[in-house]
């Protein structure tokens, strides 16, 4: 379970590699495994700061294994969609500094754990996406809610009604990432920032963290919002369709039923 999951100890950060090849999706035992190493990096007083990024140099993450839902079973979904959710809340809730280093393709699942993260490292050479709809499913691991936070209503609009798949440069200019730094470098400015971060007292970076989200409070309805209504589309024609046709490899027919 674990393969699917790195943990290598750099002094006082913890940088954790998503290694699912091809693409690094997610499955529920990476996620709960995801949720389990927060949860051990809490308990660790030595750990000030965490850095996720993706194995290989073509994907941080693109998101879940479609096939996970090619049954069409609302029960699964729903208990799916609510291992998403506990991980990247885990992960949002860390006490200490998490930074996102997006080393390639960061779409789906994928951008949302990179939202759950306190800071994002972007390559110059990445697309950011959440194309959930465009398979008859949606966002179900916060991506409605923090994504808005960060780019706005619009935006936000586009990348999720739309499907618009956005470049890095763009990417820093809505305020998605905080940074863009050549392909290859994600990772290194990332342990370089957390580093900074091990400068400071972890006990005042964990009280000026818990006040900065202390707005985020008003996320909750939404987030259990979201994971319903993932689960309500599988109640749907168009998403047994959505799946089918992404694992067939051919444009899907909507009935809007």
């Amino acid at each position: 379970m674990s393969d699917k999951l790195l943990v290598e100890i750099i002094e006082h950060t913890a940088l954790i590699t998503i290694n699912n090849a091809p693409a690094n999706t997610w499955d529920p035992q990476s996620l709960t495994r995801l949720a389990q190493v927060v949860s051990e990096l809490n308990a660790d007083k030595n750990i000030y700061a965490l850095v996720l990024t993706g194995q290989g140099d073509k994907f941080f993450c693109a998101g879940a294994d479609l096939k996970l839902f090619s049954d069409g079973d609302k029960g699964s979904a729903r208990n799916i969609s609510n291992i998403f959710g506990k991980a990247f809340d885990a992960l949002s809730n860390f006490r200490g500094v998490s930074i996102a280093a997006l080393n390639g393709y960061t779409m789906g699942g994928g951008l949302e754990a990179a939202l759950a993260c306190d800071i994002r490292i972007g390559e110059e050479q990445i697309f950011l996406a959440l194309p959930e709809a465009k398979v008859g499913l949606l966002p179900c691991g916060g991506g409605t809610q923090r994504l808005l936070s960060l780019i706005g209503e619009g935006w936000a609009k586009r990348m999720i009604l739309c499907g618009e798949r956005i470049k890095a440069p763009k990417a820093l200019e809505l305020g998605l990432i905080e940074e863009l730094v050549a392909t290859g470098e994600a990772k290194n400015k990332a342990l370089e920032l957390a580093a900074l971060a091990a400068q400071q007292s972890p006990s005042s970076v964990a009280a000026c963290k818990s006040l900065i989200q202390e707005s985020r409070s008003i996320w909750d309805k939404g987030l259990l919002l979201e994971r319903e209504y993932f689960a309500d589309l599988f109640d749907t024609q168009d998403q047994s369709e959505g799946v089918s046709a992404f694992l067939e490899k051919r444009v899907p027919q909507w009935k809007n039923r």
